[in-house]
């Protein structure tokens, strides 16, 4: 899959050792707007999707993730590459210990229904809920609200990609 960037926050030292958290990530697009959760509790948005467990290739784990934040239903065959996002930074949970995170990106269509979300609990703080939004009021709210306690690493990988979305869809006109 190809790279579409790295964000480094560059807060700790290269000899640490690595803590490798890869990741996947859902791109809905309906109707000129994406599925997005929305964390009603810190006010961002970001694509559907979490960690693949060791027992999981990607497409599984796109599927069980997206049904579980946002209740919704991926079709398996639809499922297509977008890209890699690798983001770097002290860990903190392991002390002197660098968390990398691989987040893969897949565009993807889903069932006409929607089942009941699965949230741990900090997705039920953080108040996660389903909304289908345009692409700009996305990155506004992520560029220019208060996010209260959430992980500006997180918004700024989101937001990027968004924006990578926004140049993408507007050229081709969706």
């Amino acid at each position: 899959m190809k790279q579409l960037f790295i964000l480094d926050k560059q807060n700790y030292d290269p000899s640490f050792k690595k803590s490798h958290r890869p990741s996947v990530r859902a791109i809905i697009h309906n109707d000129g707007k994406l599925a997005m959760v929305h964390s009603k509790s810190q006010n961002y948005f970001k694509f559907p999707g979490g960690g693949v467990e060791e027992h999981e290739n990607h497409p599984k784990a796109l599927i069980r993730e997206v049904r579980e934040e946002v209740g919704l239903c991926i079709i398996p065959e639809t499922i297509v590459d977008f890209g890699e996002v690798v983001l770097l930074q002290l860990s903190h949970i392991h002390k002197d210990t660098i968390f990398e995170q691989e987040s893969f990106y897949y565009i993807c269509d889903v069932e006409d229904r929607i089942e009941a979300q699965n949230l741990d609990t900090y997705e039920l703080d953080a108040k996660f809920t389903l909304e289908y939004v345009s692409i700009e009021e996305a990155i506004h709210v992520n560029l220019h609200e208060q996010h209260f306690e959430a992980d500006s690493m997180m918004i700024e990988r989101e937001t990027r990609v968004l924006g990578m979305l926004e140049t993408i869809f507007t050229e081709a006109k969706l």
